[in-house]
């Protein structure tokens, strides 16, 4: 049974924005992207961090615009501007020493605070939607949080098992370069276990999740590509048969499930028709595959779209960044899209939008 949607789309939705771990270029990106006035229109913005924190960062850290800080209470509901931050605290000691620029139980412990209580916030219906930071793995297990990362941690506080989310890779429009989003097949695993584990259901539920929410951010039908697994798409078995046996019998199911689909198409030429426009979204079989053609075509300015929750939850795509924290070189650009896409899916009614194609 899918669970109840936390929050339905309201005009100017709250959007509850978490750092991720202090010690990294969260807060920086965070406070860039607050200081622009396109970020608030549509939508009343929150930070989910000790205020104190906050101050630090505004006062000491390179190219911070001057900004005044205001905690407010996770109810309050007036809108947000770019020279104001309204910060919710989240439970913990402010007092905690945080080392900058390093892995820490501290750091990570303010991080996972801070997502519990974007997430009690989302519950209560005084957030619409999370946005979140960078976070260090290996500082949230030092903190004694026994998850991979930000997905997890939200699936176990919705009641959902780990697997229940996956994530989409969205890349924004840029000038004359149109979107495109990214759905896995598998993710998180070796190569060899991808490969092995690959099947036509794994790719037909990859196109379906990408449909779906495709739907929610562009406003329409999307064109989807799904990609061979093999190099020149198999050569008619020369390469391989998967092509054949696992990916073409998947397309055939997306068709006839409504989706706008083509494939198997070669992987090395999809991303280059994807980002001239022949297509919206694109299918990828196993991590990389996905991966290093977005990042390549704009690493900063994409987007992390969790799928799977009954809540929008979407996050910068890059990574804590310790070794430039403070040097006046964090872009907030993938936090600025974040944003931007969390505000898009609520008011397209996300996930309560999501749906069975009908074509």
């Amino acid at each position: 049974m899918t669970p109840t949607p936390y929050t339905t789309a309201a005009p100017n939705p709250v959007i509850a924005i978490t750092c991720g771990d202090p010690a990294g270029i969260g807060p920086e990106v965070a406070c860039l992207a607050w200081s622009e006035p396109a970020a608030h229109a549509g939508a009343r913005l929150r930070i989910i961090a000790h205020p104190a924190h906050l101050a630090e960062v505004v006062a000491s850290r390179r190219a911070m615009p001057p900004m005044r800080i205001e905690p407010i209470d996770a109810g309050d509901t007036r809108p947000s501007s770019p020279d104001t931050l309204l910060v919710v605290e989240p439970a913990g000691s402010a007092d905690e020493t945080i080392p900058v620029g390093v892995i820490s139980a501290a750091g990570g412990r303010a991080a996972a605070r801070a997502v519990e209580a974007a997430f009690a916030a989302t519950r209560a219906g005084q957030a619409a939607a999370i946005v979140t930071g960078p976070l260090h793995k290996e500082a949230l297990h030092a903190a004694g949080y026994e998850v991979p990362g930000h997905t997890e941690l939200l699936a176990r506080a919705c009641g959902l098992p780990d697997h229940a989310a996956s994530m989409m890779l969205w890349l924004p429009a840029d000038g004359s370069r149109p979107g495109i989003g990214v759905v896995h097949a598998t993710l998180h695993e070796s190569l060899r276990t991808a490969v092995g584990r690959l099947s036509s259901p794994l790719i037909e539920s990859a196109g379906i999740r990408l449909d779906t929410l495709l739907r929610a951010i562009v406003g329409r039908r999307p064109r989807i590509a799904v990609a061979a697994l093999n190099p020149h798409g198999g050569e008619g078995g020369l390469f391989g048969t998967e092509e054949s046996t696992l990916v073409a019998p998947a397309v055939a199911s997306l068709a006839a499930r409504g989706v706008d689909v083509t494939g198997p198409l070669p992987a090395d030429t999809l991303f280059l028709r994807a980002s001239q426009g022949e297509f919206d979204g694109v299918v990828a079989l196993y991590h990389d595959q996905g991966h290093i053609p977005i990042k390549l075509l704009g690493m900063h300015r994409a987007v992390n779209i969790t799928l799977g929750l009954p809540l929008v939850r979407t996050s910068v795509a890059h990574g804590t960044g310790f070794d430039i924290v403070g040097r006046g070189r964090a872009d907030p650009s993938s936090m600025r899209a974040a944003i931007e896409a969390a505000r898009r899916l609520v008011l397209a009614g996300w996930p309560e939008s999501a749906h069975q194609p009908q074509g």
